[in-house]
């Protein structure tokens, strides 16, 4: 077996550009916070489309993982109706994951 050092975006190690990986990391995170959500309250689909103001299909989509259906805004908006505060903390990249980033 071999074992690769991870870049600490699995998108990135995907193979995927920095400025996508990144984006689909925060949407991943925002859509495992939404589904936490609607886990813990035990919503069901159509009880969570309507708590998160969006339709039952969508809802489908983001339990079925379909992130490339969904933007940054629609998921933090999801997540605000359903009573979420979100909050957002940049730091700044070590110089060994930048020479990767590039």
């Amino acid at each position: 077996m071999k074992i690769e050092r991870t870049i600490g975006n699995v998108f990135r190690d995907l193979g995927f550009g920095a400025r996508e990986a990144e984006s689909l990391r925060l949407r991943a995170e925002l859509m495992v916070e939404v589904r936490r959500l609607i886990r813990s309250r035990k919503l069901t689909q159509r009880a969570a489309a309507n708590l998160l103001g969006v339709t039952q299909p969508r809802i489908s989509d983001l339990i079925r993982g379909k992130i490339d259906l969904f933007s940054i805004d629609t998921l933090v908006n999801m997540l605000a109706r359903g009573g979420m505060r979100v909050q957002v903390r940049i730091s700044g990249v070590d110089r060994r994951r930048r020479a990767h980033a590039a």
